[in-house]
């Protein structure tokens, strides 16, 4: 398993089509910017190791906290999850070879329902956020520099779409620097908000500014109502642990719920579930697993996974039994993670959840603003492409709204 060391990654053969389609690109292709900064395109499988053994040092050195950006999240996520998709590292570095920043990237053939080629940065379904590695106090070199090699490849067209960046976080500003500079829009063409968790408060004191008394009865009730019918204990992954079987125990359960009946539970692909055994170990190899579970007779009835990026963290993914949902044990387990409160080194927990969610935004009082960003690139057609690109977005956005109040005058 990934704890630090090379990853094998699916072999060239499996990239072949969309590369066919884009050109052949066997060689990095590097450029220059007026910053001096250097941008070339990777292949996940060809990465040095000398790039791979700064991308782990990077992580702790960025701008902005991203678990899913992390090698022992991404390296196994390329692996495993990408699929025939044309997937290059975008690496930016000083001419010495210092690492500034990291981000993948592939081009899509759609920008949302417009046939426009872009480029958009990779993400997954399990990756909860798009913002880049860069180095702290680069942000903006490392965005020109990667706009301005993307304007020299041939095989980018169109736009740069970039998904997850935090709406008033050093890198989104970067880029909006860097693209003032290059005299291009940057355009915010997607806003949606999340429950987050950030307070000096105790996990007590949280506890009881943020939920009613009445409700804070009620889940002490059922807590007790859980603990007669058997010996109820709270637990959490200590650094010393085998991780292995705690994250198997929450495939198991997450599979037995709703989301395995679906066909969406991570144990339901072999991919998925082989992605979330690698990733953890890597994570908890660095310090950065936090897993907790809540109990019955030694048996896990709800189970919650965080990755942590101080000064953050990431709250990843939660199970429970639902033979007992009439007690709440998500609850119960959310009101346990609070204790990631007392933590000197972690500020402030990512919910990673649905705008509006019920359960979560219910308990935590904060919120955090992600966006999503276009930006024209470089070539003799590209600005034309981004304003009809946004022309189009805009006439739809319209459209929506005139539909929800013609809806709601009919229902009124």
């Amino acid at each position: 398993m990934y704890a630090g060391d090379a990853l094998s990654i699916p072999s060239e053969t499996t990239l072949v089509p969309q590369r066919a389609l884009l050109g052949a690109r066997t060689r990095p292709v590097s450029v220059t910017d007026r910053s001096k900064l250097v941008c070339t395109f990777h292949a996940p499988d060809s990465l040095s190791a000398s790039l791979a053994a700064q991308w782990t040092v990077l992580a702790d050195q960025a701008a902005e906290p991203n678990s899913f950006a992390e090698r022992w999240f991404l390296q196994p996520a390329l692996a495993l999850l990408a699929n025939a998709a044309d997937i290059w590292l975008a690496v930016v570095t000083s001419q010495s070879g210092l690492l500034v920043g990291l981000m993948p990237v592939t081009v899509r053939p759609f920008y949302g329902r417009i046939p426009v080629a872009n480029v958009q940065n990779w993400i997954h379904h399990n990756s909860f956020l798009g913002i880049p590695l860069v180095r702290r106090g680069m942000e903006e070199p490392f965005w020109t520099a990667l706009l301005t090699g993307l304007d020299e490849a041939g095989w980018a067209k169109g736009l740069l779409h970039v998904r997850g960046l935090t709406a008033d976080g050093r890198v989104m500003r970067g880029l909006e620097t860097a693209a003032a500079q290059l005299e291009r829009p940057c355009d915010v063409v997607q806003r949606t908000r999340r429950a987050l968790l950030s307070s000096n408060r105790t996990p007590q004191d949280y506890w009881d500014a943020n939920i009613r008394k009445k409700k804070r009865k009620e889940l002490n009730r059922l807590e007790n109502r859980l603990g007669e019918m058997g010996e109820l204990a709270y637990r959490t992954l200590a650094p010393d642990d085998d991780a292995e079987p705690w994250i198997d125990a929450f495939l198991r359960l997450e599979s037995d719920g709703w989301k395995g009946r679906a066909g969406s539970a991570l144990a339901c692909d072999p991919a998925l579930a082989q992605f979330l055994r690698i990733a953890a170990a890597g994570a908890h190899a660095a310090g950065k697993l936090d897993v907790h579970r809540l109990d019955l007779d030694g048996r896990p009835i709800a189970m919650l996974i965080n990755f942590l990026a101080p000064p953050g963290g990431f709250s990843f993914k939660i199970a429970f039994d639902e033979r007992y949902a009439r007690h709440s044990p998500g609850v119960l387990i959310e009101r346990y993670n609070l204790r990631i409160l007392e933590r000197r080194d972690i500020d402030w927990l990512d919910s990673c959840a649905a705008e509006d969610h019920a359960m979560i935004d219910s308990l935590w009082g904060q919120r955090r603003d992600i966006v999503r960003v276009s930006v024209p690139l470089g070539g003799p057609c590209d600005a034309l492409v981004f304003r009809a690109c946004r022309l189009a977005e805009n006439g739809a956005a319209r459209l929506r709204r005139a539909a929800r109040t013609m809806k709601g005058r009919h229902n009124g």
